[in-house]
């Protein structure tokens, strides 16, 4: 093992000034490099302080000093780097020596060499004996013992071969230490950029059994900046800053360098065989499940560089006003979105054009807020959507206060839906808070929309009905024409919480609310919003718009349809032709009936309505009976709700509604087999947890359909794609 370091030198408080006196010069005048946490100074002893330190006046040394404004961004195991130099000189003798260690600084003997990012930059290809020199250090870690290495973490796995608790570990710390602090200045916009607050959480219960593999020491942040090549060549390559040092799966190690080193994918395989070959000759247990198990570890290392990515780059932003600054951001960070999209199961990955708008928002704000209190005018530019007239009260004034708190509105107020992103914001002089809703860019949605939402709104709000539904503020655009609409926000006003919906069905009090307002909706004038509306068969019509729907899905959505035993468009429209309802008198319909749509209340409305952006008019009875679809609906509940529904419209709204119901359900059954097998395909709206509901049940759904259409699944199916979707 060696023998142990020697100590380091007493320091009395005359002593202590004049090593501080001396890192203070080193900042003035010393070059700096950054690592992680610190700025890093070289520079020679003065004799004065060789004699402190024991050293030759002269001799270069490296003052690492803490960076005060860095961000949380790395996962640590041991706070203290001087620890961990100490437990492996005697392995590894060539590591630097801990001269002196303070809170905010440390001094370091300065390693002898050049790094080996100035004679080989990132993306090019290492040599091949540096390539085995390498794999030669990280083997050669494997003979540091845990005893002397600095006491783990309590919630360190027990068993010291435990590959999976090791990477579950690390997924979670990951979270606590890199997520869970910058949530607060940053969640808002991980929210909007369709990260979930629990990704890191999610990713460490989904971590599979892997094959069991001896703890080491690893050094976890092995890139070409923190590789020394001596000049002497003996050793080839030094490692430096091991402040992220850790015990756990030398796989972890080989991924992180992988990673971290920009290595051509082409030579990916000479490393890893290099790894394998010299973790053969020193720690052949090592190399267990090499195969299976190391992309769990790079998957994890791409996941996790995520948060410190996106956070550098728009941190980045905060003094970069240009477009430049702004593209280059933009860039970076759909980089990182790419990268880690599959590893934290991300859906619906915003294009480059969103990430950009994301970015000029939250720049916006900042550069409001350190422009003084209340200061909103000319940070952000936006226009003004004339076919809405301004409201006396919500002034142009309070729209863009709106727009600027928009970019600072926290994770806990972001709601990112199928189709809107919507921020939560309150706004000076005005009572409530509002929400701001912009339309997600790249949003895959096969049922199109037939009127304007905000119209609709208006509409509701000017009859003076008893609809609870948001009042709309403000419409127009904003950065590179990006549609804005701010509404009333519906929801819990003085705290975090989000609002409560009716996810497990309705209770009997709000059944009878939303009826109410269902019934209240038939008297909307809906002239206004289309004055040809209601000349057509409903029915007909509805058909008509499904037998589009389902000719016009990708081309490997209709294969799978086929294969699965639904008919394609032809066929289907001369199914549908077969069943008729009887015509009743139309009426505005809110169209998406699904309890996330459907916000809890304390009064006898007992439900607000929000997002009618699926308006349409047409028979009231569908609107009924496709929320029965959407909602899990007690059979007591729906009858209760036609009852109350019958009771309070005429019978020019209700007539044969007994036989025609089960038809519109069994419609809506048809439907839900071909878009919830589309969305299983493009993965679109995935994250949404009404359509995660919907496709976690799609065997059911497609049984049901292909049984009311007299059909059945083809036989000639796939059986482990019938598994899958089962």
């Amino acid at each position: 093992m060696g023998a142990p370091p020697p100590p380091r030198p007493f320091l009395g408080e005359r002593a202590v000034r004049d090593v501080k006196e001396f890192v203070q010069i080193a900042a003035e005048l010393g070059q700096a490099s950054s690592g992680h946490h610190n700025q890093n100074y070289v520079l020679p002893l003065t004799e004065h302080m060789a004699r402190l330190l024991h050293r030759e006046a002269g001799t270069s040394v490296t003052v690492r000093i803490r960076r005060a404004e860095a961000l949380p961004v790395v996962i640590r195991t041991w706070p203290d780097e001087s620890a961990i130099l100490d437990s492996i000189r005697g392995v590894l003798p060539n590591v630097p020596e801990c001269l002196v260690k303070r809170d905010s600084f440390a001094i370091h003997s300065y390693v002898e060499g050049v790094p080996l990012s100035s004679v080989c930059a990132n993306g090019k290809p290492v040599d091949g004996l540096l390539v085995r020199a390498l794999a030669e250090l990280l083997a050669q870690m494997t003979q540091v013992r845990r005893e002397a290495l600095p006491p783990l973490p309590a919630e360190w796995p027990r068993n010291d071969k435990d590959s999976q608790g090791f990477l579950q570990t690390l997924a979670r710390r990951a979270d606590r230490q890199i997520r869970q602090p910058n949530w607060q200045g940053f969640g808002g916009l991980f929210a909007a950029l369709g990260i979930p607050e629990d990704a890191l959480v999610q990713l460490a219960d989904r971590v599979p059994a892997m094959a069991r593999r001896p703890y080491s020491l690893l050094h976890a942040d092995l890139h070409r900046d923190n590789l020394i090549m001596s000049y002497g060549g003996d050793p080839p390559l030094i490692c430096v800053d091991w402040e992220l040092a850790t015990y756990g799966d030398p796989l972890h190690d080989l991924a992180t360098h992988l990673v971290r080193m920009r290595y051509p994918g082409h030579q990916w395989g000479e490393v890893i065989d290099a790894w394998a070959a010299a973790m053969t000759r020193i720690r052949p247990a090592a190399v267990n499940g090499l195969a299976k198990d190391l992309r769990h570890y790079v998957a994890f290392e791409r996941a996790q560089s995520v948060y410190p990515d996106v956070m550098r780059a728009a941190q980045a932003l905060e003094d970069a006003p240009d477009q430049k600054s702004l593209d280059e951001a933009a860039a970076s960070v759909c980089r990182a979105l790419e990268v880690a999209a599959q590893p934290l199961g991300l859906r619906n990955v915003p294009d480059a054009a969103e990430v950009e708008r994301v970015l000029f928002r939250w720049r916006a704000s900042r550069t409001a807020v350190r422009g003084g209190p209340g200061r909103a005018t000319g940070t952000i530019s936006w226009s003004w959507d004339r076919r809405l007239p301004e409201r006396s009260d919500f002034p142009a004034a309070a729209v863009e206060h709106a727009l600027v708190a928009e970019g600072m509105a926290p994770a806990s107020r972001v709601f990112k839906g199928t189709a809107h992103l919507n921020s939560v914001v309150r706004v000076p002089g005005y009572d409530h808070p509002v929400v701001v809703r912009r339309k997600v860019a790249n949003v895959c949605r096969r049922e199109p929309s037939f009127l304007s939402e905000h119209a609709v709104l208006v509409a509701i709000e000017r009859s003076g009905l008893p609809v609870a539904a948001p009042r709309v503020l403000a419409l127009g655009r904003s950065h590179r024409g990006e549609q804005y609409a701010i509404h009333t926000y519906v929801g819990p006003e003085d705290t975090d919480r989000p609002p409560s919906h009716p996810v497990h069905g309705l209770l009997p009090h709000e059944a009878d609310g939303l009826v109410d307002q269902l019934c209240a909706l038939t008297r909307v004038d809906y002239d206004p919003l289309d004055p040809v509306a209601g000349n057509e068969t409903f029915f007909t019509w509805l058909c008509d718009q499904l037998v589009i729907m389902v000719g016009n899905l990708p081309k490997e959505s209709q294969q799978l349809a086929w294969l699965l035993g639904l008919p394609d468009a032809p066929r289907l429209r001369q199914i549908l032709s077969r069943y008729r309802v009887s015509p009743r008198r139309p009426a505005l319909l809110h169209g998406d009936l699904n309890p996330w749509n459907l916000v809890r209340r304390d009064d006898a409305l007992a439900l607000t309505i929000i997002d009618w952006e699926m308006a349409l008019i047409g028979d009231p009875l569908y609107d009924l009976v496709r929320h029965m679809h959407l909602t899990p609906t007690r059979p007591e509940i729906r009858q209760r709700m036609f009852r109350r529904w019958e009771r309070g419209l005429s019978e020019e709204y209700t007539a044969d509604w007994p036989q025609d119901w089960r038809v519109y359900r069994w419609i809506e059954t048809v439907r839900s087999a071909y878009v919830d097998l589309d969305r299983l395909v493009t993965g679109a709206s995935l994250d949404a947890p009404n359509v995660r509901r919907a496709v976690d049940s799609y065997a059911m759904t497609l049984a049901a359909a292909t049984g009311s259409l007299g059909l059945r699944v083809r036989s000639t199916a796939n059986p482990y794609l019938a598994r899958a979707l089962a």
